[in-house]
């Protein structure tokens, strides 16, 4: 069992944790460098964390839980307009990607309305290339519960809505989060913290449910392992300048690369048990300036696990 944890620190010295990392068996998923200071995100297995702890001590850094590493969530706003965006939807995001996850922002185009509300293909395909999906809605709870629930319902991933009134649950929805409506400020008040650890926690058990139910028909091959060896087989990926040039999802990842120049490369990537990459995994090209979508098979559909 690997656990999602995050490390703050001084570059001095860093890679010493990125080796002791690797060789206890987990995975670095992230580095960002922000001049003197270092952030990781790694996943380390759940009995040497007193280890990890000790080296980040000795380097004078520190060590958190951050829940949702290793997963990719759309934050949707109905619109880019100045009432939807930036408040809440901005600090919302940024809030998530302190806890671990990779977010992107999405304006809808024709999202505004009860009668008109609706989403093209596009978005919709965009959307559902995510692990979760975070819906930011307004203030009029007649709006949210007959009428917005068009926006997703057709959608393939869990979704968890907010809005300004409180509600017990939205239709189609795994959950809602009153209190948060339209805003023309950000969060500072200690409440409204809380209400944000109430959103991680809603994200964490809907993300939780999903690996429940991939341990049920478990994946032919772990992420990571497919992710050390794209980066390994092809070297083009870390010359992206993108933070995270390869992002995983709980069943797959997207890698930035251009689909029509490496598809074929990434298909034939070799496992050491012999099978290639498209054996395990559904190469498509994504709804995302054409990267590459990569979706593990589960083992009833592969045949096998590795």
């Amino acid at each position: 069992m690997l656990e999602p944890l995050m490390y703050t620190g001084g570059v001095y010295r860093h890679d010493e944790l990125i080796e002791l990392v690797e060789d206890l068996g987990g995975h670095v998923l992230q580095k960002n460098v922000m001049q003197l200071e270092v952030v990781l995100l790694i996943l380390v297995p759940a009995d040497d964390i007193t280890v990890v702890e000790e080296k980040a001590k000795e380097l004078l850094g520190t060590i958190s839980r951050a829940p949702l590493i290793g997963t990719e969530i759309a934050v949707v706003a109905p619109s880019l307009a100045y009432h939807h965006m930036p408040h809440p939807t901005c600090d919302i995001a940024e809030y998530l990607r302190r806890n671990g996850a990779k977010t992107n922002i999405i304006g809808l185009a024709r999202g505004v309305g009860r009668r008109a509300a609706q989403m093209t293909k596009s978005e919709r395909g965009l959307i559902n290339e995510h692990d979760l999906a975070l819906f930011i809605l307004g203030d009029f709870l007649s709006c949210i519960v007959d009428a917005k629930y068009q926006l997703y319902e057709d959608l393939e991933i869990p979704i968890i809505v907010t809005g300004g009134p409180e509600c017990d649950a939205v239709p189609y929805a795994y959950a809602y989060i009153g209190g948060i409506g339209r805003r023309a400020k950000g969060f500072h008040r200690e409440s409204e913290f809380t209400i944000l650890d109430s959103i991680v926690e809603k994200i964490s058990t809907a993300l939780d449910q999903r690996r429940e139910e991939l341990e049920k028909d478990p994946l032919s091959v772990s992420p990571f392992r497919l992710m050390d060896e794209i980066t390994q087989q092809i070297p083009e990926v870390n010359e992206n300048l993108s933070p995270t040039p390869i992002t995983m999802h709980l069943d797959g990842m997207r890698v930035k690369l251009p689909f029509d120049e490496y598809c074929e490369r990434v298909r034939n990537v070799k496992l050491t048990e012999g099978p290639v990459l498209s054996d395990v995994a559904e190469v498509k090209p994504s709804y995302m300036r054409e990267y590459i979508i990569l979706k593990i098979k589960t083992k009833s559909v592969a045949g096998f696990a590795l």
